[in-house]
């Protein structure tokens, strides 16, 4: 009966970033070891688990076989798992941060963040904190560059490799135009008409939202990186577009904006994640900040629909 050895960790991190990096000369590199030392590593971890993981034979760069194909996604899970035990331990061992950077999307409604964040400076008055307000997917990439420890984002952040997430709630979004807006002046409006007018469409500057659109139904679009600034151009009548209920409602019992009945753009809903990187576990105050989120957000009554931007 074969028993395969217990590899080390080591062993396991060198063969990950082979298969990340894509060779063993570039899996150095990143390791600043030398190309021997990473080839001994893998040498030593094929006789621990009687296997051939790479091909060497015949190709440029390292194949894995299949047996290395098949081991890939517990390799994986250990390392998750090391990391996320190593940081926890870190978070333990470094205490109660002395600063706090939180990067929350424009959608989240202004009464739901000031009311987490005057809870906070009483519950943690020695703490400073970094307010960021993005818009898409610029939430998730400032978590990832570590400009942010932890994030309050719209639905881009799913199925990111690297990051960990809470449902945080949602708003509803709902299509409008000023009452001189010629959308806005029509009492039935029909399918497709959204397209003959200039939709104003929120933007970033991510990579996760470069060369995607969300929710643009006409081909004439204006787009804008800022929430406030969108407003604006919806009240003067300049466009047409969806906006988050809570921000426009004030405008909508004032007449200032009008919600379009458009039957092929009703509008839905904006999910709210909170965020963090795996290998870095909020601390003790940026955890509670997480959690006041997703408890406010817990209270959100859901509703029909997809998440428009």
């Amino acid at each position: 009966m074969n028993n395969p050895g217990t590899p080390t960790f080591d062993q396991l991190r060198i063969f990950l970033t082979i298969v990340d990096t894509g060779s063993f000369a570039a899996a150095g590199r990143k390791l600043n070891r030398a190309v021997s030392v990473i080839s001994y590593g893998i040498a030593n971890l094929e006789a621990q688990l009687g296997v051939l993981l790479f091909e060497r034979e015949g190709t440029r760069k390292p194949q894995l076989t299949i047996a290395g194909r098949a081991l890939l996604a517990e390799a994986r899970s250990i390392a998750h798992g090391m990391d996320g035990l190593r940081a926890k331990v870190k978070g333990l061992l470094d205490g109660l941060e002395a600063e706090v950077n939180l990067a929350v999307d424009v959608m989240l409604p202004a009464e739901r963040l000031g009311k987490v964040l005057r809870a906070f400076a009483k519950e943690f008055p020695t703490v400073q904190l970094r307010l960021h307000a993005e818009a898409l997917g610029a939430i998730v990439a400032m978590v990832l560059d570590r400009g942010a420890v932890i994030g309050i984002s719209g639905p881009l952040s799913a199925g990111v490799e690297g990051i960990e997430s809470m449902s945080a709630g949602l708003v509803p979004m709902v299509p409008v135009a000023a009452p001189d807006h010629p959308l806005g002046r029509m009492e039935a409006i029909a399918p497709g008409a959204g397209r003959d007018y200039t939709q104003l469409v929120l933007t970033d500057r991510s990579r996760f939202t470069e060369g995607r659109d969300f929710s643009v139904a006409s081909p004439k679009t204006w787009r804008l990186a800022d929430l406030g600034a969108k407003h604006a151009l919806l009240r003067e009548g300049i466009g047409w577009g969806n906006m988050p209920l809570p921000m426009i409602e004030a405008d909508l019992v004032a007449g200032t904006l009008v919600r379009l009945a458009m039957p092929d753009h009703p509008g839905g809903t904006y999910r709210f994640s909170g965020i963090w990187r795996r290998d870095t576990p909020p601390g003790p105050a940026a955890s509670w900040l997480i959690e006041q989120f997703v408890a406010l957000g817990a209270d959100d009554r859901e509703t029909a629909g997809m998440s428009d931007v």
